[in-house]
């Protein structure tokens, strides 16, 4: 398991070392001043699969990573923020897109670099969409003309296909999964 660096204390400024803590079982940065304990968990994304009669939201990204490819309106959860809140947000940040948050449709986890994702389906309540801050484009996509290798992200590429697999047969059942180091894009 590897931690990213950490060298000082957020709370007192003084140095850490990583050690475990009495009464627990991992790891931690701890400080040697005040005794802090640093807990350093998996960061959760969320977003949306946004529908628009027979196509789809993308966005093309202008931040790395994967700058200039394609992805759904998603991005880190907030402190105070409900997943569904987070959707609502990052879309709206990214597309400038007001949506119905719809039920959660999938969870991916992304150990090799701690992250989580949590996508919802969703219904666009218009299509005034225009790029956010971080993105430099926006679109509505048929599945054929979703541009499979242009797509972001493996977790992405996943749940699109899902999606659409679903879609087909009329049922969207929740999914969840893994995206290992191996596999990812």
């Amino acid at each position: 398991m590897s931690f990213p660096a950490m060298k000082f204390c957020s709370n007192c400024g003084a140095p850490v070392t990583l050690r475990v803590p009495p009464g627990d079982s991992l790891p931690r940065h701890v400080c040697d001043a005040c005794h802090a304990i640093h807990y350093q968990n998996p960061r959760m994304v969320v977003g949306c699969i946004a529908e628009w009669e027979d196509r789809i939201l993308l966005c093309r990204r202008g931040i790395e990573p994967r700058h200039g490819l394609w992805t759904v309106p998603a991005g880190y959860l907030e402190n105070g923020e409900t997943t569904a809140q987070g959707a609502l947000r990052e879309t709206l940040e990214e597309a400038n897109a007001r949506v119905e948050i719809g039920p959660l449709y999938a969870l991916y986890n992304i150990p090799h670099i701690s992250q989580v994702y949590i996508l919802f389906r969703a219904r666009l309540l218009d299509e005034n969409i225009k790029p956010g801050a971080e993105t430099l484009e926006v679109k509505l996509f048929t599945e054929q003309e979703i541009p499979w290798d242009g797509i972001a992200f493996a977790t992405i590429r996943n749940a699109l296909q899902r999606y659409y697999s679903d879609r087909r047969n009329g049922d969207y059942p929740f999914h969840i999964g893994t995206i290992d180091a191996l596999k990812k894009g």
